[in-house]
């Protein structure tokens, strides 16, 4: 069955399993996958990520992390661009997530990046989501 938007798929599995204190879950695999927890991971929202490859598309296992209070180190996802509404910002433009806080993802010619990096780079580019 074909997903019409992964991302926002990929977004609510990880919410579901925060929702239930899992350790970890697995998502199906793509590039624009990958590179969001990439991103999470060098941001410090998960603990590790590993990609299992099987004969078919592979998946993403990611680790959640959690605190001694088994509070999350993610309070909360949104996916701003869906393929109905597509939102583009310049640099100057991408919104912050609580006052920096959080981060905002981007998908720019550079390759996707957080808010703060597209800043610095000076690109803008599709704003796919945010992450507190």
């Amino acid at each position: 069955m074909s997903m019409t938007d992964p991302i926002a798929d990929y977004l609510t599995r990880i919410r579901n399993a925060i929702a239930r204190n899992h350790k970890k879950v697995d998502i199906p695999a793509s590039n624009m996958i990958k590179e969001i927890t990439r991103i999470l991971m060098e941001q410090g929202y998960i603990k590790n990520y590993t990609v299992i490859d099987d004969s078919l598309q592979g998946k993403v296992r990611i680790y959640l992390k959690y605190d001694g209070n088994q509070q999350s180190a993610i309070t909360g996802l949104k996916r701003l661009s869906r393929p109905g509404y597509r939102v583009y910002a310049k640099s100057d433009d991408i919104p912050r997530v609580l006052n920096g806080l959080g981060i905002t993802i981007v998908t720019t010619p550079k390759g996707l990046l957080t808010d703060k990096q597209a800043k610095k780079e000076r690109v803008g580019g599709e704003v796919l989501c945010q992450v507190w």
